[in-house]
């Protein structure tokens, strides 16, 4: 847990190395100086509240550094959730984030500070959608991203995340394989298998993150140019042509794991800025090359909402949904646990 009450120079000395997004994430004390006040109200206000915040790593500095009290990406964070003894968990990310920390949290309160809660994949397709889909595969198994909302889950076999996806495919015993909703996450997953070895009929859906469909393979040609050692580190949520000419692919806290234990200086990373934002905070020896893109409903939660809906939530900061779904939901997710176990 973090410290009650956080002065404007411990703030400074965690946020003073990160230089991203334009002026966006950029600290100088007097910034901090602003800040540490509604931090500091913050933190007080969640120890009389019983509450817990979580910060994925794509929001905002201020927040990982101010006043979370786990970071990580969507799955580490609802597992984190699982431990606490908080009565209310206060999700800054998106909303079927929070969705999954309710699955698996069902007697505490998970609210969403963000007023932009969405996201251009988990809202490319709804559970209509992916029941349409079932009738035309009726002999596949339907695998489903984590990055879905509640109601997807509920209508699909297995969930996945970016980490454990060519694993659980791998074991699952059908031969037939629905992939949804990210079209580069499922062709890198097609690609996979065949390199592998492994035979699947896969077939996937079309959904995108509009973060991650910017980068091309350009994009890494120009680096190697420029920067002949640099490595370069790619989320599987980018196209093939990036999965494939990349270093080292995988999830939020797989790459930031890649990044801390080589001894490489130099990364070109292919991700939502605020793992950027970690790296420079939390290994300042190291040196990012070229940019990288900020997601705007993740840098849509700030500290003043935060604040506001520890003070006061509103019916749409709560995440709710009918426990015939939840259980439905939490069925997919039981399935990742399994499958993802040693075989």
């Amino acid at each position: 847990m973090l410290k009650t009450h956080l002065t404007a120079e411990d703030l400074y000395e965690k946020l003073k190395n990160i230089k991203v997004g334009g002026t966006v994430c950029h600290y100088s004390l007097k910034k901090c100086e602003e800040l540490t006040p509604i931090i500091n109200e913050i933190n007080e206000l969640k120890e009389e509240k019983n509450a817990v915040i979580l910060a994925h790593s794509y929001i905002s500095p201020e927040i990982i550094y101010g006043v979370s009290d786990f970071v990580g990406d969507s799955y580490k964070l609802s597992r984190n959730a699982m431990t606490t003894k908080a009565s209310t968990i206060v999700f800054t990310a998106v909303r079927f984030m929070g969705e999954t920390a309710k699955i698996l949290n069902p007697e505490k309160e998970v609210l969403i500070p963000a007023p932009l809660d969405g996201c251009t994949l988990a809202d490319s397709i709804n559970a209509s959608q992916v029941r349409d889909l079932r009738k035309q595969y009726p002999d596949y198994t339907f695998v489903c991203y984590i990055n879905t909302t509640a109601e997807v889950k509920a209508e699909c076999d297995v969930c996945v995340t970016s980490a454990n996806v060519y694993k659980i495919v791998e074991n699952i015993a059908n031969d037939k394989i629905y992939f949804l909703p990210d079209k580069f996450m499922g062709q890198n997953l097609k690609n996979a298998m065949e390199r592998r070895g492994i035979k699947k009929d896969i077939h996937f859906y079309s959904g995108t993150c509009y973060v991650h469909e910017t980068y091309n393979i350009e994009d890494i040609l120009k680096i190697r140019l420029e920067y002949p050692k640099a490595k370069i580190v790619s989320h599987p949520e980018c196209n093939a042509a990036v999965v494939d000419n990349s270093d080292f692919v995988g999830s939020t806290e797989q790459m930031l794991g890649f990044m801390r234990e080589t001894e490489t200086k130099e990364f070109l990373m292919l991700t939502e800025c605020g793992l950027s934002s970690r790296l420079q905070s939390e290994f300042p020896d190291k040196k990012l090359v070229g940019s990288c893109t900020l997601c705007k409903y993740m840098k849509s939660n700030t500290l003043q909402d935060i604040l506001r809906v520890l003070k006061n939530p509103l019916p749409k900061d709560r995440v709710v949904f009918h426990e015939d779904i939840r259980l439905r939901a939490l069925k997919s997710i039981e399935a990742m646990f399994r499958y993802a176990q040693p075989q």
